[in-house]
């Protein structure tokens, strides 16, 4: 076990039961989401022979230098996506995605995640492609409410969408807080104890840019199709939406049709996975007391069947569907 406790990363969410859950670790396993490495380094620990550590981000992999080559072999590093990790490897033993956006991330004003920190008005993960900042000046009004209301749950939406195209006819935006600032402008004062105003706003455009959901229906998709028959695949998501179409996905493959009076449930579904428990893990009194941030993270664990990989239906997952059909 490679030493050296100032090179190692914060411990991530759920990690704990997340071991446990899929014990015993054993084999070749992917982490789809490498970030600080935080799973990648648990997994190697608890006995995996290999990790596979994916990210979009390059930054990952240069904060991960320092250390990645005490694991020799036992550890590859691959800049890619969810949705083509089956691209990546094969027959592999697990599958780890956190949904989480990396803290290292959100602390970089320079990212432009935050809508605390002034900073360029960008939100890639890949730091390529089109930005936050191209999206809000070149949208039209409906697409942007659109966008505000299926990925943020922004009930203003349409409100600030309007005062958006208003605003960037005379400067467009470029930075975080600029628009946060817009939207403080235009929202009711918050309670004490209450979110930020603008925090549904970034959010909705985070996931746009990032492609967050098509990423993750993609990235079950290619974990069904990368792994072997006993596989795992252990999914941690933060927020409802994500929870209930990884929850959906997992009793779709589960051969459960869902089923209703018309239709009635078909019971002769080959199950591409078997779920290990029914409920959602969620992090223990420790765990919140050490990472206040855990508190709405939420872990599903299921293990692949031999049966052929399935197809998916992602309204049925619970996806939000933008009204057009387009970003």
């Amino acid at each position: 076990m490679p030493s050296g406790d100032s090179a190692a990363p914060h411990i991530p969410v759920l990690l704990r039961p997340l071991l446990k859950a899929v014990a015993p670790v054993s084999g070749v396993w992917l982490d789809g989401t490498f970030g600080a490495g935080g799973y990648t380094r648990g997994l190697l620990a608890a006995g995996a022979d290999k990790v596979i550590g994916v990210d979009r981000d390059p930054l990952a992999f240069e904060m991960a230098a320092p250390w990645a080559g005490e694991y020799g072999d036992r550890l590859e590093l691959v800049q890619g996506v969810f949705s083509k990790l089956d691209e990546y490897a094969s027959d592999l033993d697990g599958v780890v995605l956190d949904l989480g956006v990396s803290s290292m991330q959100l602390d970089m004003a320079e990212r432009g995640f935050s809508f605390m920190k002034d900073g360029p008005l960008d939100m890639r993960m890949s730091q390529s492609g089109p930005s936050a900042a191209d999206l809000v000046n070149t949208a039209s009004e409906s697409d942007l409410a659109d966008i505000l209301f299926a990925y943020g749950e922004e009930r203003a939406s349409r409100k600030i969408a309007r005062a958006i195209v208003k605003d960037r006819e005379t400067q467009p935006f470029t930075t975080t807080l600029q628009l946060a600032g817009l939207i403080e402008r235009i929202l009711p004062r918050v309670k004490p104890g209450q979110s930020h105003p603008a925090t549904r706003s970034f959010q909705a455009l985070r996931i746009a840019v990032n492609d967050e959901y098509g990423e993750l229906v993609g990235g079950l998709e290619a974990a069904e199709r990368a792994l072997k028959p006993g596989g795992k695949l252990a999914v941690v998501t933060f927020h409802s939406i994500e929870d209930r179409m990884v929850k959906r996905f997992f009793q779709s493959r589960a051969g459960k049709s869902g089923g209703n009076r018309y239709a009635p449930e078909a019971h002769d579904t080959p199950a591409q996975f078997e779920q290990t428990t029914r409920k959602a893990i969620g992090p223990d009194d420790q765990e919140l007391a050490e990472n206040p941030r855990a508190r709405s993270a939420k872990l599903r664990v299921a293990i692949r069947t031999a049966a052929a990989p399935g197809e998916t239906d992602r309204k049925q997952l619970g996806m939000p569907m933008l009204s057009k059909g387009k970003r």
